[in-house]
Order: structure tokens, then sequence, then C-alpha cells
């Protein structure tokens, strides 16, 4: 079976691989506090179908209680290290909603069906925002199966990222943000590509981008929220010309050549 992606917005995304569905990040809202969702239609029911759900950090964009409340019954939830106890609705979710919830730090591997799930570091604040204590550094994770998928979460550029990641075939890479400034621990367009040509992956697809954006903003930097796919498109041909950069819409999926 070939390996899928597909690309609902932000930072989520469908993983399908060796008969297993891996859910990242969902966000399915069309308003979270001041954030408005400009792009894309909301996903479909069928989104939120998934055998495993990864989270890579406790930020309400990505951590998001009642996205994960519309999962079934008995998925897997695999979450960061110490997620429950900084985030006690995760508790409700696991009584309520008979989520199995696994936490993991980096290093740590999960099996799921014909699928090895492993926790890599990423350079990110990783607090329960606005005054979470630093108990949950924030992760990425390697997806293997047919192939290695890397999913980057939120994350800066690190100087061991790729030994750190190892080997993947696919890389699904934050190249923007929600707003018309990125902070430390975040990657840009050209950040992203840089971290491109050290993964040097076969494929890649970039995220995070395009999809929220604080509510009265919308004149304010417009070309922030609208040129980050494009730009690394342009810079990842420039530093990795050798890996095929998939600009997705939302919605749409790509099935990249390469898979081992």
């Amino acid at each position: 079976m070939p390996v899928e992606v597909t690309w609902w917005g932000h930072a989520t995304c469908t993983i399908e691989d060796s008969g297993v569905r891996v859910l990242t990040d969902p966000l399915f809202v069309r308003r979270l506090a001041h954030l408005r969702r400009r792009r894309g239609e909301l996903p479909g029911p069928e989104a939120a179908v998934a055998d495993v759900v990864l989270v890579s950090h406790l930020h309400s964009d990505h951590l998001h209680l009642p996205s994960l409340a519309r999962l079934a019954p008995g998925s897997r939830l695999i979450v960061p290290l110490g997620a429950v106890r900084s985030v006690p609705g995760l508790r409700g979710l696991g009584s309520k909603h008979g989520l199995r919830i696994t936490e993991v730090a980096a290093g740590d591997e999960v099996r799921v069906g014909e699928v090895l799930v492993r926790a890599v570091p990423a350079m990110h604040d990783g607090r329960r925002l606005p005054m979470g204590p630093h108990r949950s550094p924030a992760l990425g994770f390697v997806v293997e199966g047919e192939a290695r998928t890397y999913f980057a979460g939120d994350t800066g550029l690190f100087d061991d990222m790729a030994e750190a990641v190892g080997p993947v075939d696919m890389a699904l890479l934050p190249v923007g943000g929600w707003g018309p400034y990125l902070g430390h621990g975040h990657l840009d367009a050209g950040r992203a590509a840089q971290a491109l040509a050290r993964l040097a992956p076969r494929a890649a697809v970039p995220v995070h981008y395009g999809t929220y954006w604080p509510i009265g903003m919308d004149g304010v930097r417009p070309h922030e929220f609208h040129s980050p796919g494009d730009e690394f498109v342009r810079k990842a041909a420039l530093l990795a010309p050798e890996v095929a950069v998939h600009r997705l819409s939302h919605g749409e999926h790509v099935r990249p050549e390469g898979a081992r």
C-alpha cells in the first residue's frame, strides 16, 4: 500500500502507512481564542479517524481538547511526558471518551500495528501556556512503516537535528505560524529549507502556515499569511534541489515516490 500524506491545515496531517492511520496535532475548529481559520474548509469527520494520534506539544493549537474529543473511543493518543499532569482535561478524555493515552519522551518508541512511532527532540517551548510549568518538552515524531515520515511539530533549527531525527524519506516541516512574527523556537520558510538540506529526505510537505490568523490583523503584513508555502518551495529548490517538495492545499493528499 503506498504511503499517503494529507494536510488538513495548520499542523494537522494524516499519515497512512502500512494500513495504519496516524493523525498529527488535530485542530478542528473555525476559531481558537484570538485566531480565526481564514483558509480551507473545516476538516470533515474522516479527518478524525485514526489508529493513533500524535501530539507534539501542549500549546492549545496543537493539543486542543475539543478536537481530541472528536476521536473515536479507543483511539491511541501519544503525548509528551508529563502532559496528563499539565493538562488535567486529558484525564477526562481518557475516562469519558475512552482514549488510550501514552506519554513519551525523546527516544521512546511505540509500536502501532505495522508502524513504529519514535519520539524525537524539538526546540520549542513545550509548556501549556500562558503559565504552565516547564514540565513537558516539545517533541517531533518519526513514523516508520513502508517509509520513514518525520513530523516536526513546532521546532526551531538546532545543530544536531539530522542526527536526532535520523534518516527519513518524507519530512512534514512547519514553515510559518499564525501571526506576523515568529519567535525563537520556530521555523520560517528559510530556516525550514536549511532543515531540509540537513535532513535530506526524498520528499517534503510544508505545514503550519496559511490556515489561522489573528482576528483584526487581516490587513497587517498579509504576505506573512499567504507566502510561506511558496517561499519554502523556492528556497528548498536552492538549498535542497534533490528533494521533491509538495505544497498541498487544505485537504489535499500526496503519495510520494521512493518509500522503502
